[in-house]
């Protein structure tokens, strides 16, 4: 971006978070920076966004790094002015998930190794000389909100590891603690329906009475491991339904993703939307039984496999619900859902470079994931604004309507450089205005470059 006056919106929408005025600066260089990147997600490429009106990169680093005005939750005041936009009624979905960041530097603050040290090597491997180098990471406890018009709203909370906590004087908390915390302060309305989907990573006591206290519905991949109520020492195993699929009369279900009652949840590009579409067929057996330590549940056995004789406990998934009143049908189209997080997380570091810093100081990483997730506010209330637009075309709504963040991206880009091109038609018809151009242009060359006058 040339000029800091083609993105007005996003100077708007930034000015809603209540921070200071170098601290909004700041932000609006990085939000840029995100949206209009091109190659490797850098501070750099965030401290020279502008071009009319450049900085060092030290001086970002240094501001992401100071914790004071990251006291400020800056992002809350965004989320409810998407949240204002919503006209629908309907369920609000809150997918639950975690994602990494590989970090290789030996210096870098709260990282922890995924590798299995315990784990004998394989025969192959095991008198090999080579030393493996573990990799060490950063992991994010995300939430994402879909609502019922289709807005995507995320949330997040930092993964501490034991040794950053103790250092730090911070409480430990599992990545399932925090999406209780996460479920429990979600800013939406006491009669909201909410239906909370994650994986068997999830399916812990913590959320579950997170979600029983907010009245809202959850559905977690149970572990097969899990036993039925009943008599301690005569408790059977959910698997153990797995011995014999032929005595248990299973359910043909077909879903197409661009059809059904969830349909518009998952925002499908044009080229997916059509009867000839290819349908998934799932096999499903359903009971309400009571579940040890869970109480009275809905258990849905679905396979993909069509000869049951040959599917294995591994090709089985075990969903688990609190909603007895859902049709089997339902619950298997609602956790499908879950995969829009795994969408999200694969946009947010292909399309936004949200994966590519390089930072020890850990403050620095929270204001680098925070203004990311200001990016995806930005982008998603310029999108809402658009279909709500009644001066629109019907064709050119559903083009928005389809949009994720790449498509968002390019759209906020062309709007920047038409804007841009009227600034210049508009300065260029004076001799005043030429000159304050050439001094913005001038201004996007470092100092050792520029002609001395």
């Amino acid at each position: 971006m040339i000029f800091s006056d083609s993105a007005s919106a996003l100077k708007g929408f930034i000015a809603q978070t209540g921070l200071n005025d170098f601290a909004r600066t700041m932000l609006l260089r990085v939000v840029v920076a995100f949206i209009m990147r091109r190659g490797r997600m850098s501070c750099s490429q965030a401290a020279g966004s502008i071009a009319s009106d450049p900085i060092h990169r030290g001086q970002l680093t240094r501001f992401m790094a100071r914790p004071r005005w990251q006291k400020r939750e800056f992002n809350s005041p965004l989320r409810a002015a998407l949240l204002k936009r919503e006209s629908k009624r309907g369920k609000f979905l809150f997918l639950i998930d975690a994602t990494m960041v590989s970090q290789a530097g030996t210096k870098t603050k709260n990282t922890y190794s995924t590798g299995n040290r315990s784990k004998r090597p394989a025969k192959g491997r095991r008198y090999n000389k080579r030393k493996t180098v573990f990799k060490k990471v950063h992991s994010f406890t995300f939430g994402l909100l879909i609502t019922p018009s289709g807005m995507r709203i995320p949330f997040q909370i930092p993964h501490y590891t034991k040794e950053y906590c103790e250092e730090h004087k911070i409480k430990h908390r599992t990545t399932a603690e925090s999406a209780a915390d996460m479920i429990r302060t979600l800013p939406l309305p006491k009669d909201a329906e909410v239906i909370v989907i994650g994986d068997t990573a999830y399916d812990a006591q913590v959320v579950r009475n997170a979600c029983d206290e907010k009245g809202y519905i959850w559905i977690f991949p149970a572990n097969p491991e899990r036993v039925y109520g009943g008599i301690t020492g005569q408790r059977s195993k959910l698997r153990s339904r797995l011995k014999d699929w032929t005595s248990l009369s299973l359910k043909t279900i077909r879903l197409r993703a661009s059809t059904g009652k969830y349909a518009s949840y998952r925002r499908l590009s044009k080229w997916r939307v059509g009867p000839k579409q290819k349908q998934r067929v799932y096999y499903a057996y359903q009971e309400k039984l009571d579940v040890h330590s869970v109480g009275y549940a809905q258990l849905v056995f679905s396979t993909l496999k069509p000869n049951l004789e040959t599917a294995t406990p591994d090709d089985v998934k075990i969903l688990m619900t609190n909603a007895t009143d859902l049709s089997v049908t339902e619950v298997i189209e609602l956790y499908s859902l879950r995969w829009q997080i795994e969408l999200f997380f694969k946009e947010l570091k292909s399309t936004l470079g949200f994966s590519q810093y390089k930072f020890q100081d850990f403050n620095s990483v929270k204001a680098w994931v925070e203004m990311s997730i200001t990016t995806v506010l930005f982008l998603e209330y310029e999108r809402i604004k658009r279909i709500q637009d009644r001066r629109l075309s019907e064709e050119t709504r559903r083009w928005w309507e389809s949009q994720r963040l790449h498509g968002l991206c390019h759209a906020f880009r062309q709007e920047c450089e038409g804007q841009e091109l009227k600034y210049l038609s508009e300065r260029l018809k004076t001799s005043g205005g030429i000159a304050k151009v050439k001094r913005l242009l001038a201004n996007a060359l470092p100092g050792e470059y520029r002609i001395a006058s």
